[in-house]
């Protein structure tokens, strides 16, 4: 039982952050730098972004993404998802982890690289009233989007699965608003009424679809090239997340909610993760090192080496 558990927390440790010890290289910059961040230990990002429910979340960003058409064309067009599925899903987590706990000159540097990538992303697309448009991942709408369901997924799992938000709902809409800026997003929602209204609006313009690309992505992500041991948990996370998004995107999405008591299992999957990886994870480490760091010198009265 412990080489089983062994084995399945190194494959874990491996698909999140690349290698078998949990800490990515990109996590050595999170150390530097001479403020908190943008956000900061008591947030209401550190919070979410620093709880289990992010494995779920993942998952129903991912799902409910492709229900844009110009946003599943960018991942059909570009995205070398299929080759290479955990370098997309590593390149995600070192922008997401990055925003939220390095500090503001590299979290800037780190958007700039996103929003770098996003430069030649481009393409034309059938939308779902049968017309060709063009798009580009810089465009407005698109990255309007991607915000939108990367935060309402990250927010409702958080709610269903993890602990109370440090100013609620609210805060952590707000504070993320800051992420969605920082790669060019307009209107960014601040509260989770704008939320949920801008998400809305998505859907009753009859601007989302479901085609063949939607469900090749779907079976995809339903059945990811993921180690043997490890899928039996997957299963479980993905029926959670699929049981936690609302009834008319299960539909778009050809998915059904699981008769089985999913959202516990899912909760209880967690609880395991949760004890294999501990508590905290390596950036936050790092980005508390960081401020521990500035504060001893503040206190020493001369500035902070990086």
């Amino acid at each position: 039982m412990g080489r089983f558990i062994d084995s399945w927390r190194s494959h874990l440790l491996v698909t999140l952050s690349g290698n078998s010890d949990g800490r990515p290289k990109w996590v050595e910059q999170i150390a530097t730098g001479d403020d908190p961040g943008f956000f900061g230990p008591g947030s209401a990002a550190w919070a979410v972004h620093g709880g289990m429910a992010t494995m779920v979340a993942g998952i129903r960003a991912l799902l409910m993404q492709t229900l844009h058409p110009g946003a599943m064309a960018g991942v059909h067009d570009w995205s070398r998802y299929h080759e290479d599925p955990l370098g997309r899903l590593s390149g995600t987590i070192q922008w997401l982890v990055t925003v939220t706990f390095a500090d503001t000159v590299v979290a800037e540097r780190e958007s700039g690289r996103v929003a770098h990538f996003h430069d030649r992303v481009a393409g034309s697309y059938i939308d779902a009233r049968g017309e060709e448009r063009s798009y580009a991942a810089g465009d407005p709408e698109l990255l309007s989007w991607v915000h939108v369901v990367f935060t309402d997924a990250f927010l409702q799992s958080h709610l269903l699965w993890d602990d109370a938000i440090p100013g609620g709902a609210d805060g952590y809409v707000r504070e993320w608003a800051i992420a969605g800026e920082l790669i060019g997003v307009q209107d960014a929602p601040h509260s989770a009424d704008e939320l949920a209204a801008q998400l809305e609006a998505f859907r009753s313009a009859g601007t989302l679809k479901s085609d063949a690309r939607v469900a090749d992505a779907v079976r995809f992500i339903r059945y990811p090239p993921l180690s043997r041991g490890m899928l039996p948990f997957y299963n479980i996370m993905f029926a959670g997340a699929v049981a936690s998004i609302p009834r008319e995107y299960r539909d778009m999405l050809g998915l059904k909610r699981s008769r089985l008591p999913v959202i516990w299992g899912t909760r209880l999957v967690l609880g395991v993760v949760r004890a294999l990886l501990g508590p905290t994870s390596t950036s936050e480490d790092a980005a508390l090192d960081r401020i521990a760091r500035i504060e001893r010198a503040q206190q020493l009265g001369h500035p902070s080496e990086p």
